[in-house]
């Protein structure tokens, strides 16, 4: 437990076990976002920035190629951009890669931003409202038929259908006026394209690295990180505290190695693991208390539990699929110590399954528990109720017998020859016996009756 302490306590610490301060000192420093973003990747990214700093990096590459992520692990990693002292460059790298959804929005808050040719930049309505608004009937390619001025916003916002647009609801509209007034909240400090930050969210408009370019949505195109730095070499960014003019164009080129704190975050991060867990844990825990004394389950138990919640806490959890899941594997439980002719093990069974679907609240690629591990999770979680269920019917339906009634019928077998009283091995012990009928030792006997301390006995 004191290993398990230490251990939650280094992922909650800042810092990295990065070398001295002057190890990276002069050059540039490149961190790999390829992938969904999630927090272990953006906790990786955000350490790699502080290590940068404190080693007097020229500045730091993102290499970034990513469909997008979870919006909480976006908006803290753009908050260390910002926040940042060293030069922060996005690079959509290498060819075919794109900045989707969270990209964008990390590339806006970026000191400059670039990409490689054949990549493209875009897409980024926020996907938990179910991705952009269908256009209008006879509209532009791109077009919904709302305007970025909000002009006929409020036509939208009350179709009925009858156009053949569904009818957005207020959630809806706050969630993308948030996320239109964040990104061009960004395209101003960075001095880049407001009205296609609008059109990005809106209507999930992409672009390609010669458009992006040209419309003022990134900086540079490079074929290559060499090249990149030799582009960008002589720019003046600003920085939260300073003016940096970069002298990057011979600088060295440091690749940031993930380390033992990223891998644990990203095995305990994942969905399916951090609800395994959670699930593993609960039962363990359960076991436990069933059969007092056996330690193993509960170690295990406390252990998983702790992971998996560590993990679920760092995820957009929804917090009322956590109580149904609770609530589920209880009336599991409660089913085999109160039968009640399965209405309480079919409830918690549909309240786990509902509460699992239910457990997080995204939509981003990469963060949704497979229906087939929630599955196999209720169906285990059934069997095992219905398993213990069974047994517990079958004692009840066992008859305990004790005393008088449980010896008669016992066997015996004679200890010697003897034709009315003798002395017979019954029960595990040496008995007192008498018989009707002449036995000889070794006989197998059959207990009739019991006088006091006496077995009545006849042959088999």
């Amino acid at each position: 437990m004191v290993l398990l302490a230490a251990l939650l306590a280094s992922l909650t610490a800042g810092g990295s076990e990065g070398g001295e301060a002057d190890a990276g000192r002069g050059q540039v420093w490149v961190v790999e976002l390829d992938g969904p973003l999630g927090p272990a990747v953006a906790d990786l990214i955000i350490r790699s920035i502080a290590d940068a700093e404190e080693a007097g990096a020229r500045a730091l590459v993102i290499r970034m190629d990513t469909p997008g992520g979870l919006d909480k692990s976006m908006r803290q990693l753009v908050r260390e951009i910002l926040a940042a002292n060293v030069p922060v460059i996005t690079y959509v790298a290498p060819d075919g890669a794109r900045a989707a959804s969270a990209g964008t929005y990390i590339a806006y808050a970026s000191h400059i931003a670039a990409m490689a040719p054949a990549t493209n930049i875009g897409s980024s309505t926020p996907v938990s409202i179910g991705g952009p608004p269908t256009p209008t009937p006879g509209a532009p390619p791109g077009d919904d038929g709302a305007r970025p001025d909000g002009e006929g916003q409020e036509d939208a916002d009350n179709a009925d259908g009858r156009d053949g647009r569904p009818s957005t609801d207020a959630m809806t509209r706050k969630v993308i006026n948030d996320a239109v007034a964040y990104l061009q909240s960004l395209a101003e400090l960075r001095g880049r394209n407001i009205e296609w930050a609008e059109e990005t969210v809106r209507y999930g408009a992409n672009l390609r690295s010669s458009e992006a370019l040209e419309k003022n949505v990134v900086d540079f195109v490079a074929s290559s990180l060499r090249e990149l730095l030799e582009k960008v070499d002589g720019t003046s960014v600003t920085t939260s505290s300073r003016t940096v003019t970069l002298d990057v164009a011979d600088a060295g080129i440091r690749l940031v190695e993930t380390d033992w704190r990223h891998e644990l975050l990203e095995i305990i991060t994942d969905p399916t693991i951090a609800y395994g867990l959670l699930i593993f844990g609960i039962y363990g825990l359960i076991l436990e208390f069933y059969s007092p004394g056996m330690i193993f389950p509960s170690v295990i138990g406390i252990v998983c539990l702790l992971l998996g919640a560590y993990g679920l806490q760092m995820l957009p959890v929804n917090y009322a699929g956590l109580a149904l899941i609770l609530v589920g594997i209880g009336l599991m439980v409660a089913e085999v110590f109160t039968p009640s002719l399965g209405i309480m093990g079919f409830a918690g069974a549909v309240a786990f399954v509902i509460g699992s679907v239910m457990l997080l609240d995204t939509e981003a690629p990469g963060y949704r528990i497979p229906y087939m591990v929630i599955g196999a999770f209720a169906a285990a979680s059934a069997g095992l109720t219905l398993f213990a269920l069974g047994a517990a019917v079958r004692a009840r339906q066992q008859r305990v017998v004790t005393g008088h009634e449980g010896m008669v019928g016992a066997t015996a077998e004679a200890m010697e020859d003897f034709s009315e009283i003798g002395y017979v091995w019954a029960f595990g012990e040496r008995w007192r016996a008498r018989t009707l009928t002449p036995v000889r030792k070794g006989d197998k006997l059959r207990v009739t009756d019991v006088d006091g301390l006496t077995l009545i006995v006849t042959g088999e």
